[in-house]
């Protein structure tokens, strides 16, 4: 089976990544093929760089080909990225053609996006289920 993670609540990047997630994930026995993690709000911040987990689950997902995306606003809002938002502007209203945003100071591997952007990086390799933590 193939999951996709979402991490929403606060702590659960800390906590439910990395205490348990990711260390089962490092010796191979997470149970499931995990394609992707959207990280959200504060989650964010165990991806930037020099981060313990982030440095160490950077290494799992380029090993096991798992896409780390953050949340473009909630990059943007904690400097962990650099731009505009993708598919809002700063008023709020959608827009059709996605806006510039970069990673910047994050752990490799590191991409921001918005729903659209997940979808389409996950459309080659589809989860079973996604998960919110």
């Amino acid at each position: 089976m193939k999951v996709a993670y979402v991490f929403i609540t606060p702590r659960c990047g800390t906590y439910k990544l990395g205490q348990m997630i990711l260390p089962q994930l490092e010796v191979g026995v997470h149970g499931v093929d995990v394609v992707g993690m959207f990280f959200f709000d504060d989650n964010c911040f165990v991806l930037s760089k020099g981060h313990p987990i982030g440095e160490r689950l950077a290494k799992v997902a380029r090993e096991k080909n798992i896409l780390l995306m953050m949340c473009d606003l909630c990059a943007l809002e904690r400097k962990l990225a650099v731009g505009e938002p993708r598919w809002c502007t700063a008023d709020g209203s959608g827009r059709k053609e996605p806006g510039v945003c970069q990673v910047q100071n994050v752990v490799d591997g590191v991409t921001v996006g918005c729903f659209p952007d997940l979808y389409q990086a996950l459309a080659n390799n589809m989860p079973d289920q996604v998960i919110s933590l």
